[in-house]
């Protein structure tokens, strides 16, 4: 389809963002799911990209990860179910769109330091998630067009940047550009390599893998000026983070950004693939990188063919989306332009509760120092003064140690951020070179550990000669998959877990991950900070993040010299000297030629091959759920939440972590006691993650974050106040009870509402809580968008009003008054018991969302469409 035959000035001066989703309207225009009134609308960016706009864009593939898949393929096979009941052919639930699964959230760090820990981890992660991948192996047979990667594979963004991505489509004689929406917000890593995608939550990828277009507002696009030459020695992770506290200042909430300026050429794929992974933690929808000879001279570098590569150049050149980056008459029209000088970037980490809290390294000993006596909140602690200075001795393999506040516990070099970029991995490995050298160590009870995101990354670090040096260090491989970042970090000893809690310390987890949310890295560590791999060492060596490197030797060696951190840092050209010679197509191919078929224990793992699912009752991963019980083929009309009690009053950027069950699941909370009642020892409990196909386990730890703060009790705890009886039950135990009141709930919460990672279980687990609408100040995107999915009404204050404005306690009764007839982003009237009455929008943004409420969500609306031919031949 090409574009530039449309002979139209304005193609020229949209951004090349839109470009892509222009292609797509025109290459889909139905006049039925895509109008020609959105392809104008897309066309006119300039002057519709302001004016909340709904066009539909339909992505060439869904990309899933195996927390995210496994209830996909629940709900698929349940549907399978419904359709079947309601008198339609089950085999219609099937993926139209091509989707990928990648298996690599379930693997988590129980072993490390030894040269077995990668196996022992492995052999650990088949033994516990056996049914749950014997039920995705059924999956990749029953439904066409789904491929599953197996375990032990890699990362998801970073093998869907290495493998899985297409650039351009060659399919049935046609070229179009490859672009995705995943079931992961980091899905944007793929904008690095010029690939348009973004994050949505597990329903709405449902949704699209069933030929459905995504409805979306025609963003803004800001326009992201790269300039200047970075220092020597800093690293992507420094611009990265420097990149994610700017755009958060911006502001670029539901906007796309767009890089561009001569800034981006310097720039390997790699880094631009570090700073698009961190989009949703400055929150836009997207980080887009145009395609350009560097994308190409990757593609070439990661083993793609020369054929595939002239024909992607070719097809991207003729439709005017080949960028050129030094070329300003190529820079389009932005709604905003905003400027970075790169050599103005310095060294820095984030923490310790949110990615954007950029701190440079050289005040990370004055910030944390701050932050201990600070009230409690994003960067305080509250820590008495008489007790910064704590000290625990403990005893760990037969020698006594200390720990204090700042004391690093838990140091891995893990996710996808920064685990798919050489230079940064390349260069943890020189500096733990000559730390070696320089006869330095990491304290033994501190957690070490690698998990990189593919086979490639062990393969350049063992080439290279730099992997020996990172195992003498305690940064043995201990898998492949998300692990640390995830919070998969496994246990702490117990000794150091002692110690910590006899202190009450703040002690230091030190991640070069992606997010760093309160109780997400482990229940431990109340303090965690993002930082390059080389940092990460670098702490690991210290063994706090109480210290300044600049002034303060990092160690004293054995013979008693102090050996500073710029004394063993390696500098930009150095590393990419060794980049150079070792990071080589082969090791690519070499690789991803056998992917699907290296894991021995997949491949021997039987499956059934039937096309409806045999649910077995005693399963506690896999369960069938109860979204579509009782459906019929009939709508009812929407009617008005009356009398709802407040389960939860929540504040400022709850995220899904908070919302969403995820880790280890607690001894003493309402999941283990129905795992325990279902005969299993603790032991055995694995991970929410992995459970996430069971919504008995999944609907328990709905808001059972041991940091949730909520206002009725003044305190964090994964629990609220029954208001009727005013007693204190983890929050299950008062939704039963509520819901066997036949009481309808809500949540009251402030800013950034579902801010994080985009978990559909923090939409699925609340409406199984009976959780009618969630009043919040603002929404973060996803998760608005899952709420609508599952049929949850998000409400908004109106601009100016809070609920201390409005004068709420959350204990008054709550009803919202909705009418027969719905408009997008209607407002609506709410009245209180006490005789209050004060109004909101109800955030159903466009039409396809308000008739996705009216069928009860979005699957239900599926199931209904995908039945509504048989239904009525038989009827």
């Amino acid at each position: 389809y090409n574009l530039s035959k449309l002979g139209d000035s304005r193609y020229d001066r949209l951004p090349f963002s839109i470009r892509v989703l222009l292609e797509s309207a025109v290459r889909n225009c139905d006049e039925f799911l895509v109008k020609r009134s959105d392809v104008e609308s897309i066309l006119n960016w300039k002057e519709t990209q302001s004016q909340t706009v709904e066009v539909p864009f339909r992505p060439a593939r869904v990309i899933l990860q195996d927390f995210t898949g496994v209830p996909a393929v629940v709900d698929f096979a349940a549907m399978r179910d419904a359709v079947m009941k309601l008198g339609g052919d089950p085999e219609k639930i099937n993926p139209v769109c091509p989707a990928d699964l990648v298996i690599d959230h379930s693997i988590q760090v129980d072993f490390n330091r030894k040269s077995d820990s990668l196996q022992k981890n492995q052999d650990l992660e088949f033994d516990r998630n056996k049914e749950r991948f014997q039920f995705l192996k059924w999956g990749s047979k029953a439904f066409r067009n789904m491929r599953i990667i197996p375990p032990g594979s890699g990362i998801v963004h970073q093998v869907n940047l290495e493998y899985l991505a297409r650039v351009v489509f060659n399919y049935d004689g046609y070229f179009y550009p490859d672009s995705l929406v995943g079931t992961d917000s980091h899905t944007t890593m793929i904008d690095g390599l010029g690939v348009l995608g973004w994050g949505v939550g597990g329903i709405e990828a449902e949704a699209v893998m069933l030929g459905q277009p995504i409805s979306m507002v025609l963003p803004e696009v800001v326009g992201y000026k790269l300039h200047g030459t970075p220092e020597k020695l800093i690293t992507s992770t420094d611009i990265v983070l420097t990149v994610t506290k700017h755009l958060r200042q911006v502001g670029v909430v539901g906007k796309f950004v767009e890089f561009f300026g001569p800034g981006v050429a310097q720039l390997s794929i790699a880094d631009r693939a570090t700073i698009a992974n961190m989009c949703p933690e400055y929150g836009a929808t997207a980080a887009f990188f145009p395609v350009d000879d560097v994308s190409i001279q990757y593609l070439e570098q990661t083993g793609e063919c020369a054929e595939k590569l002239a024909y992607i150049t070719k097809y991207l050149k003729a439709v005017a989306m080949f960028r050129d980056y030094n070329d300003v008459s190529q820079d389009p029209d932005f709604t905003q332009i905003v400027e970075l000088d790169l050599s103005k970037v310095v060294p820095c980490c984030s923490g310790p509760k949110r990615p954007q809290d950029r701190i440079p390294v050289s005040d990370m000993k004055n910030d944390f120092e701050t932050c201990l006596g600070a009230k409690q909140g994003f960067k305080g602690f509250q820590v008495p003064p008489e007790c910064h200075s704590s000290v625990v001795p403990f005893q760990f393999s037969e020698r006594e140690y200390t720990l204090s506040h700042g004391s690093v516990v838990i140091a891995a070099i893990t996710s996808c951020t920064n685990t798919s970029n050489p230079s940064v991995m390349l260069g943890a490995g020189l500096l733990a070179k000559k730390a070696i050298e320089c006869g330095l160590s990491v304290k033994p009870y501190i957690k070490t550990s690698l998990s990189p995101g593919s086979g490639v990354v062990t393969y350049y670090l063992k080439e290279s000669g730099v992997m020996d040096y990172l195992s003498q260090l305690g940064f043995e491989v201990v898998g492949y998959g998300c692990m640390t970042c995830i919070g998969n970090s496994g246990p702490l000893p117990e000794p150091v877990v002692e110690a910590i809690t006899k202190g009450d310390l703040v002690a230091a987890g030190v991640l070069s991950g992606n997010r760093n949310f309160e109780g997400r890295v482990h229940p431990n560590t109340r303090a965690n900070y993002l930082a390059s791999p080389p940092l990460v060492i670098a702490y690991a060596l210290a063994g706090t993040v109480r210290i300044d490197f600049e002034k303060e030797p990092i160690a004293i060696n054995s013979e008693g010299k102090e050996i500073f951190l710029r004394d063993i840092w390696p500098t930009r050209e150095e590393i990419q000297a060794v980049e150079r010679t070792f990071v080589i197509p082969s090791m690519f191919k070499e690789v991803y030629e056998k992917i699907e078929k290296v894991n021995n224990r997949w491949n021997s793992l039987d499956a059934p091959s039937d096309k409806l699912y045999t649910w077995d009752p005693k399963s506690t991963y896999i369960k069938s759920p109860p979204f579509f019980s009782g459906l019929t083929m009939t709508l009812q009309p929407p009617k008005s939440i009356t009398n709802a009690y407040v389960l939860l009053n929540l504040g400022d950027s709850v995220t899904t972590d908070h919302i969403s069950p995820a880790g280890n699941i607690a001894r003493n909370s309402p999941a283990a006691r129905y795992l325990t009642s279902r005969g299993l020892s603790p032991r055995d409990y694995n991970s929410y993650g992995s459970r996430r196909g069971n919504d008995a386990v999944m609907a328990r730890g709905t808001f059972a974050n041991i940091r949730l703060f909520n206002k009725f009790l003044n305190k964090q705890a994964p629990q609220t106040i029954h208001l009727p009886t005013g007693e204190t039950l983890d929050v299950f135990d008062a939704a039963e009870r509520y819901q066997q009141s036949g009481v309808p709930l809500l949540v009251l919460a402030g800013k950034e509402y579902g801010s994080g990672s985009s978990r559909d279980w923090a939409a699925k687990g609340p409406f199984l809580l009976g959780i009618k609408a969630v009043l919040a100040e603002s929404y973060e995107r996803i998760h608005r968008s899952n709420l609508v999915g599952m049929g949850v009404i998000p409400l908004e204050y109106l601009p100016g009003d809070t609920a201390d404005s409005l004068g709420l306690t959350g204990r008054e009764r709550y009803t919202i008054i909705i009418p027969e007839q719905l408009t997008p982003r209607m407002i609506v009237t709410v009245k209180l018991d006490t005789g209050k009455t004060f109004q909101v929008r109800m955030r159903f943004d466009t039409d396809v969302e308000l008739a996705y409420f009216h069928h009860g969500g979005i699957l239900n609306y599926m199931i209904r469409k995908m039945s509504e031919d048989d239904y009525f031949a038989s009827n």
